[in-house]
């Protein structure tokens, strides 16, 4: 009997180290010692141009570009929004590439980079432009000296592929719901957390236009990582349903098996919001272990947490923005 307590009770305390050191456990088993193997090119289909042996440029339409990174595992897609006097590029990868080569082909406009979130496949690491700009959150105003901001390992997370933690140099910080003005076009901040507790959207209310980021795209939704937050991603989804329309084109920085951009509807937003509202009240049911998978819709599962483990409040509520700009 003092021999079955004693194993009770170790294995209380492993499932206990386990639980409380889960996001070490995740990015031990993601991580690798070489960078990730190259995927052979494939026929990217009608209008896609392929810029070198890695990079695809897919124009959206005259002033608004999609860069495809269809070689690399994660097929990342970053964005180039161009207005009449100055251009954003919209994540732009691992850095594993100069993006900045693909820009320069495409536009002379002053450049501002704004990462949809700190990722490491977003950020473009050692890839500098001449101004960077981020969301105005508290916890990364509150670090940065002089606009420098170094990350912290869980906002990056680039060990697993061997990038080291960089630092940021930052021109601009937007607040969000704050309107970019690129000339003769806007673009709307929407703070869309949830992936992570910096994640933000991009909105061309003119254009009908999302540029979602990890927040919203064809496949796998990443709910589970250790700057996730369920309730930040319900926050998110309400955010974007009250400030644009049914007509919305969702563009999102990953895609799965289909070709061309990866693009979702309003639809989306909404069967997001609504299996989010289920998760939660427990009406949803998960499929798996860890992490566990809620069906979104046919294309769009979201990863998370177990339902235990799942966290609900916020990390920013008064950053809800419900009303649509006039």
């Amino acid at each position: 009997m003092k021999a079955i307590s004693i194993v009770v009770v170790a294995l209380l305390v492993l499932t206990s180290i386990i639980i409380y050191q889960r996001a070490n456990i995740l990015i031990y088993s993601m991580t690798s010692t070489e960078l990730p193997q190259l995927l052979d090119p494939r026929d990217e289909g009608e209008g896609a141009v392929w810029f070198d042996d890695y990079y695809t440029i897919h124009k959206i339409d005259e002033r608004t570009f999609a860069i495809g990174e269809t070689r690399y595992y994660q097929l990342n897609f970053n964005y180039l929004i161009l207005g009449d006097s100055r251009a954003v590029v919209f994540d732009a990868g691992t850095g594993q590439r100069n993006i900045g080569a693909v820009v320069a082909s495409l536009t002379d406009l002053p450049i501002t980079f704004i990462p949809s979130h700190l990722h490491y496949d977003h950020i473009g690491n050692d890839v500098v432009f001449d101004r960077t700009a981020l969301v105005d959150l508290p916890h990364l105003r509150a670090r940065a000296e002089n606009n420098k901001l170094q990350l912290t390992r869980f906002e990056h997370l680039g060990e697993v592929e061997g990038y080291p933690l960089p630092e940021l140099t930052v021109s601009e910080w937007f607040a969000p719901n704050e309107t970019i003005d690129l000339g003769g076009r806007s673009l709307r901040v929407l703070y869309t957390p949830g992936h992570t507790q910096d994640s933000i959207s991009l909105l061309d209310e003119e254009a009908r236009y999302l540029f979602a980021g990890d927040f919203l795209y064809p496949g796998q939704l990443y709910g589970f990582l250790p700057n996730s937050n369920m309730g930040d991603y319900l926050q998110g989804a309400r955010t974007i349903g009250s400030a644009s329309g049914v007509e919305l084109r969702v563009f999102g920085a990953h895609r799965d098996d289909a070709l061309g951009v990866p693009e979702l509807t309003f639809e989306t937003v909404v069967q997001l919001q609504d299996a989010l509202n289920a998760i939660q009240s427990g009406a949803l049911k998960s499929n798996g272990i860890y992490p566990v998978a809620y069906a979104v819709s046919e294309r769009v599962q979201l990863l998370a947490e177990p339902k235990w483990l799942q966290k609900w409040k916020p990390t920013y509520p008064e950053l809800n923005v419900n009303k649509k700009s006039d």
